[in-house]
């Protein structure tokens, strides 16, 4: 475990194993590296495994500005070099897929490819009219309220957990305001449908239950993306059923890039 500084900001990653390709963990909105633990215990036996925590989240530092998208994908690229991470299989959860998929436009030349797992690539049309009010109660006075609902009624399958569940939901509530709205603004601003377009790298793209993207239009966007779709598990499968994600993970490594 270590912290980085960067301009003043503490970023704190945790790295273990080794291996290539390297590995390079990104959680999602609101959460923190130890939401993908089953990824990184599985797979530091084989590889070299790095999980950070994004600014705003977890044991990094939280500096009010706006959280985009690429200002975390910059983060990323910025980590690599510092701990001189080349060519890394970017693994990210739900918002830390999105910003898998922008660092592979931005810095087309750091990752070898990318694994999303049950990101919003190309929202669907249910999850923008679900997610339109939940985007302007962030910004609220009832803003942990208003997430705590979001989080429970929308990404979880009645057979989740439920201890693992109301864990969770409290601690994706705990996050501050202005990280928690700034991200939600952002990572649903932020021109994912280009982005995946551009892609060139090997893309695998795992749904949980209730996919969050278009798959249609996923698919006319890269043809060469990989997807796939694990069973019984809501949003946070990589938890859920750690077994199903990891296995489909290790397999598109080994079909997908070079030996």
């Amino acid at each position: 475990m270590a912290f980085l500084d960067r301009d003043g900001v503490q970023l704190f990653v945790e790295e273990a194993g080794s291996g290539e390709p390297p590995l390079l963990l990104v959680h999602g909105w609101t959460c923190d590296h130890t939401y993908l633990a089953p990824q990184f215990a599985y797979f530091r036996q084989t590889h070299r495994v790095v999980a950070v925590d994004l600014r705003g989240h977890g044991q990094s530092d939280k500096p009010q500005h706006p959280y985009t998208m690429e200002t975390f994908a910059d983060d990323l690229v910025w980590i690599c070099d510092r701990l001189g991470i080349r060519t890394p299989v970017v693994i990210g959860h739900s918002m830390g897929g999105v910003i898998a998929v922008a660092l592979a436009v931005t810095a087309p030349d750091l990752p070898a490819a990318v694994v999303a797992l049950d990101s919003p690539l190309v929202p669907s049309q249910t999850l923008l009219a679900t997610v339109a009010p939940v985007r302007q109660g962030l910004w609220g006075p009832h803003y942990r309220a208003v997430q705590r609902q979001f989080v429970s009624d929308f990404l979880f399958l009645p057979t989740d957990d439920p201890q693992r569940k109301a864990q969770i939901v409290e601690a994706m509530s705990a996050s501050p305001q202005h990280v928690m709205a700034s991200a939600f603004e952002h990572v649903l601003s932020f021109d994912t449908a280009a982005a995946v377009a551009q892609c060139a790298v090997p893309l695998l793209v795992l749904f949980a239950a209730q996919p969050l993207s278009d798959v249609v239009r996923l698919r006319e966007l890269n043809p060469r993306a990989v997807i796939g779709q694990t069973v019984g598990a809501g949003h946070f499968h990589q938890l859920e059923v750690p077994e199903q994600v990891n296995a489909m993970i290790e397999r598109f490594l080994a079909v997908s890039l070079p030996r």
